[in-house]
């Protein structure tokens, strides 16, 4: 575990350590479970409450499993962790997660799918005083997404082609959602593609104003990310993984009270302010895994010359 430790960090690893040894090979246990102990890479984001609903609430305990949450700031960090076995399933958007697979080093499924686009999730501000009015005075302009040539690219690509813009002239400024209204308001973007709750939380004490809507069509009700392994670790772990799903898709069923969600953020989310968390827009909380949605997706980013190849979402969403 020692280079998943290197890309972690020391707190993490002394974590780790106090926690277990080295993992035992995969056996099944009382449970029938392949794998009873497994280890998860997660983000600290609004569409990562199902996951510590279901911890919180014992769902991943009901169904046999021990779950070791291994926090990462962006879920690339975990990727060599995946490929060498040190993690077993990692959050990550679905965007990324197909570009690695399109090549062929990183042959994944879909083990239980995240969130989907909902209208306004996502969004495009400009401060109170800025010129730009709608989606096509984006043109010519600045814009941040969290990482370039991904989810928020791809997806305002397609609102902005329906919208009579042309995406091509959009200069998209990579810049992470935490420091997106700074640089906004110190003149440094013309705009930014911000996410919840940093959107609401940008309206609020900038007064920016929403020019473009992130998650109107084409781009609504898009899967937007989940839970991933490689191909090899469902065909060896099926049991494992089906465990997995049936603990995500309990603790989405029950983030689709939003209050649960308001409540949850606190334990693992630092810096919402709970005001914003009880007006920001939630995503859809998936409870189940939709492979036409991911056609969706893949057949959208295949029309943009992001992939390759035309993927068979049937291939890479896990189904027990």
């Amino acid at each position: 575990m020692g280079r998943f430790r290197k890309l972690l960090g020391i707190p993490l690893v002394l974590a780790l350590l106090s926690a277990c040894g080295d993992d035992p090979a995969p056996r099944q246990s009382g449970d029938g479970l392949e794998r009873p102990t497994i280890n998860v890479a997660m983000l600290s984001l609004v569409v990562n409450a199902p996951y510590y609903i279901a911890v919180q609430e014992k769902l991943f305990e009901a169904e046999g499993l021990t779950v070791r949450t291994q926090p990462v700031q962006q879920s690339t960090q975990a990727y060599p962790a995946l490929k060498t076995g040190d993690v077993d399933i990692v959050f990550a958007n679905n965007a990324s997660m197909l570009f690695g697979h399109d090549k062929g080093d990183l042959r994944i499924n879909l083990v239980a799918e995240g969130t989907r686009l909902t209208p306004r999730f996502m969004g495009v501000l400009v401060m109170p005083e800025s010129p730009i009015t709608d989606i096509k005075g984006l043109e010519g302009h600045s814009l941040s997404v969290h990482v370039l040539n991904n989810i928020q690219a791809i997806t305002f690509d397609a609102i902005a082609a329906q919208g009579g813009a042309d995406p091509s002239r959009i200069d998209y400024r990579q810049v992470v959602f935490p420091q997106m209204a700074a640089a906004l308001q110190k003149g440094d973007l013309d705009a930014i593609h911000s996410q919840e709750p940093f959107l609401t939380d940008a309206v609020r004490k900038l007064g920016a104003r929403m020019v473009a809507d992130g998650g109107a069509a084409p781009a609504t009700d898009l899967p937007l990310d989940g839970y991933f392994s490689l191909e090899t670790w469902t065909k060896e772990n099926p049991r494992t993984a089906a465990a997995f799903q049936r603990a995500l898709r309990k603790a989405s069923a029950i983030a689709a009270d939003r209050a649960k969600v308001e409540a949850i953020l606190p334990t693992y989310a630092r810096g919402i302010d709970p005001e914003v968390a009880k007006v920001m827009t939630m995503p859809h909380f998936a409870t189940t895994s939709d492979p036409a949605g991911m056609q969706r997706l893949i057949d959208l980013m295949v029309e943009q010359k992001r992939l390759t190849n035309r993927i068979d979402a049937g291939t890479i969403v896990f189904q027990p």
